[in-house]
């Protein structure tokens, strides 16, 4: 009775941390933004629906493809952001106001 309350917290916690990073890509006003909400909360949703599920399968065989999913999801979401910022950059699709410093200008000599 107890781990399925913990389950179900874990699962309603996960999916509304899923729901904002859905609202911030469709809220967000540039690329920049909408690339740290696609990345952070949706990762940190993931993570706790799959810590959910774990404590739900016990010690299944599935649990290892769960923390699988967990590991694929956290190394490939920074590289994803990564590109995407530099592709935003390139394209100069992005609010002028956002960036003090440009430290990847071409031209700069140190």
């Amino acid at each position: 009775m107890i781990a399925d309350i913990i389950v179900a917290v874990f699962m309603i916690v996960g999916s509304l941390m899923a729901l904002t990073a859905a609202i911030g890509v469709l809220r967000f006003p540039d690329t920049l933004t909408r690339m740290h909400a696609a990345t952070k909360p949706q990762t940190f949703g993931l993570l706790i629906i799959l810590i959910g599920a774990l404590i739900k399968l016990g010690s299944s065989v599935d649990s290892g493809m769960l923390v699988l999913s967990g590991l694929f999801m956290i190394i490939t979401a920074p590289v994803v952001a990564h590109r995407i910022g530099r592709l935003a950059y390139q394209e100069q699709r992005m609010r002028d106001n956002l960036i003090e410093t440009d430290e990847m200008e071409t031209g700069r000599s140190d």
